[in-house]
């Protein structure tokens, strides 16, 4: 699968939890939902995983966690927030220039209607 195939996987199971569950639970929840569903789906799904920080001589092992990244291609950034603001767009361009990825979604399930609450990054 290319990397939009696999974005749009992820999409079709954010919209279906959406349509079945709503706007109102925690992130974690969404989170082991879409990992069960993901993986039900054939995808490989690693979660929590952590990205490393080099500068110069500096080597953070655990300088940042992300969500979930599919089939080591497509970063997804789950939000439960009242808006997604420009801390969170930070936050996963980070993801995909430190990590090598080229598409990233952050999908809030904070919203009546889902289709609002996501985000789409590619570099």
């Amino acid at each position: 699968m290319n990397e939009n195939q696999i974005a749009t996987l992820a999409l079709d199971v954010a919209f279906d939890i959406h349509r079945n569950l709503g706007p109102g639970l925690l992130e974690s929840a969404y989170q082991k939902i879409m990992i069960h569903e993901l993986k039900n789906k054939g995808l490989d799904v690693k979660y929590e995983l952590y990205l490393p920080v080099k500068y110069k001589d500096i080597h953070i092992d655990l300088a940042y966690r992300m969500d979930l990244v599919l089939n080591d291609k497509v970063v997804l950034e789950l939000k439960t927030v009242e808006a997604i603001r420009d801390v969170h767009r930070a936050q996963i361009l980070t993801y995909l220039r430190l990590g090598g990825y080229n598409l990233g979604l952050i999908i809030n399930f904070h919203t009546a209607l889902l289709k609002n609450g996501i985000k789409r990054f590619v570099i």
